[in-house]
């Protein structure tokens, strides 16, 4: 009996197979083309002195790849110099640009939810940054942040006397990272914007009129029943910028190129100019795994972090 079980439940499972796997193949056939394949090539490749050269051997060198990440780490000019460099730039956007755009997302968010008319003018007003194409808005700023006192921050900032000589904006390490990080705060807020607007839609006006005859007023209600209420999707919010500031690359390739001297490098940039501009892919490869670990186990701690301070 047990056995004619088990063939009942093994033909079904294949003809609820066979019903799926017509919608499921060409998803299935694309994934592992351009997702699972490059994954595990990537890591084959990060083990060995890897050539493109067709014929060419491609010996296995087991860690050396990752060693030279952290060989001269402190000494000027070094490989594992510029590593690190470009990985404090990627911590620092994190820490930077991903707060930016939760505040300033959410004021938005909520001065647009308050408003009686007008919502979708300013939702769009405020995402219009966000569908613009990366070439366009580098562009922008660029022409805004020219070194010369033609250019518009600077002529504002000697016509308020805040400075007194133009400022290269961006062949400076410090202000060059600075311009990249107002770049994505005002590329992504918009972004935030709307998946917030759409968060404090789902809020109960019970709450706030039971916190009303509490006597709590527009900041409390704020703080002990709106920030409660979106946690989830600040939480939701929160890793994928994370994601997002670790992956920052097109801001920094249209805007400084890494310079001063790869001081504005981050690592997808870095692994990109160690690949195809001097052709270390083994190395490349390499630093973008050691890249994903650490995205990836970040990811995971502050899914757990956060989920079990949601739980308590």
């Amino acid at each position: 009996m047990k056995k004619d079980a088990l063939a009942v439940r093994f033909r079904k499972g294949l003809r609820q197979w066979a019903a799926v796997l017509p919608f499921i193949t060409v998803g299935l056939v694309l994934f592992v083309t351009f997702v699972l394949y490059p994954q595990i090539k990537n890591i084959y490749i990060a083990f060995t002195d890897y050539s493109i050269m067709p014929g060419a051997e491609t010996p296995f060198v087991g860690f050396a790849n990752f060693q030279r990440a952290f060989e001269g780490m402190f000494e000027r000019g070094t490989d594992a110099y510029y590593f690190w460099i470009s990985f404090r730039n990627n911590i620092l956007a994190v820490l930077i640009t991903v707060p930016g755009q939760l505040v300033l997302g959410l004021l938005v968010a909520v001065m647009i939810h308050n408003l009686k008319f007008g919502k979708n003018i300013y939702k769009s007003m405020f995402y219009i940054a966000v569908i613009c194409d990366w070439v366009v808005v580098a562009n922008i700023f660029d022409y805004i942040f020219q070194p010369d006192d033609g250019s518009l921050v600077n002529y504002i900032l000697l016509q308020l006397h805040i400075i007194k000589e133009p400022i290269a904006w961006l062949q400076e390490t410090w202000t060059g990272n600075f311009v990249i990080w107002v770049f994505s705060i005002w590329k992504g807020f918009g972004w935030v914007m709307i998946i917030y607007t759409a968060a404090l839609q789902g809020i109960s006006n019970d709450l706030y009129e039971a916190a009303t005859i509490d006597g709590a007023n527009t900041v409390e209600k704020f703080f002990y029943v709106t920030l409660p209420s979106i946690k989830g999707t600040t939480f939701y919010l929160l890793i994928n910028l994370i994601n997002g500031a670790m992956n920052i690359f097109t801001q920094v390739f249209l805007l400084t190129k890494g310079d001063p001297v790869g001081t504005t490098d981050v690592m997808m940039n870095y692994i990109y100019t160690r690949a195809f501009n001097y052709f270390e892919f083994s190395y490349a490869a390499a630093c973008g795994l050691m890249m994903g670990v650490f995205v990836f186990a970040t990811s995971m701690f502050l899914k757990r972090y956060l989920r079990y301070g949601q739980d308590t």
